[in-house]
C-alpha cells in the first residue's frame, strides 16, 4: 500500500469515526423526552385536584394536551431510535428484546421525514382541534394563522411524499441501464 493510498484510508477513517459526534444529540434529545415527560405530569398533576369540576370542554381541551404531549413524546423516541441507527451504530443492545418496536432497524431517512411530518400534522391538527374547542377565547386572526398554518404542514407533507415516490421510481436496479432495459416497465 503506498503513501497516498495511507492517507486516503486515514482520512476516510476519520470522516466514518465523525459519526459518533451525532451521539450528543441523540442523549440531547432524551433530555428533551425527559422535559416532556415532565410537562406530562404537570399538567396531569394541574388538573387533578378538581378533575370531577371540569366542563366537558375544558376536559376535552386537557385530553388533547396530554395526547399533543404524547405524540410530540413518540416523535423524539422515533428520531432518536431511527436517527442513532441510520446515521451512528446498530443498537445492539435491544437486537433481541422482546419488547423492541418492529419498525426499529427499518426506519430510513426518507421513511423518517415522512413521520415526522405526519406526526407534526397530527399535533397541528390537535392544536387546532384545541383552538376549536375554546374559540371564544381566540382572534379571527389566530384562527386564520392556525389554519393557515395547519395546511402548511399538509401541504409540505403531500410534496414531500410525492417527492420522495417520484426518487424512488427514478432508482434503476444496478445493471438494467447498461443492458439497454427500459428504465421502467411499461413506459
Amino acid at each position: 500500500m503506498n503513501t497516498r493510498e495511507k492517507l486516503e484510508d486515514a482520512f476516510e477513517s476519520v470522516l466514518f469515526a465523525s459519526r459518533w459526534l451525532m451521539a450528543p444529540f441523540y442523549l440531547g434529545l432524551v433530555v428533551a423526552l425527559l422535559a416532556l415527560m415532565a410537562e406530562f405530569i404537570k399538567t396531569i398533576l394541574e388538573v387533578l385536584p378538581g378533575i370531577v369540576e371540569l366542563s366537558e370542554a375544558s376536559a376535552v381541551v386537557w385530553v388533547l394536551t396530554l395526547i399533543d404531549l404524547s405524540l410530540a413524546a413518540n416523535l423524539l423516541l422515533m428520531v432518536i431510535f431511527s436517527g442513532y441507527e441510520n446515521f451512528v451504530s446498530r443498537m445492539s443492545v435491544s437486537a433481541e428484546h422482546p419488547d423492541r418496536p418492529t419498525w426499529m432497524g427499518k426506519i430510513d431517512f426518507s421513511s423518517m421525514k415522512l413521520k415526522l411530518i405526519a406526526s407534526i400534522v397530527a399535533i397541528s391538527a390537535i392544536e387546532l382541534l384545541k383552538a376549536f374547542m375554546s374559540i371564544r377565547t381566540y382572534s379571527d386572526r389566530d384562527l386564520m394563522w392556525l389554519v393557515a398554518i395547519h395546511m402548511t404542514f399538509i401541504v409540505s407533507g403531500v410534496l414531500l411524499a410525492i417527492m420522495d415516490w417520484i426518487t424512488e421510481r427514478g432508482e434503476v436496479p444496478d445493471g438494467r441501464r447498461e443492458h439497454g432495459a427500459p428504465e421502467h416497465p411499461g413506459h
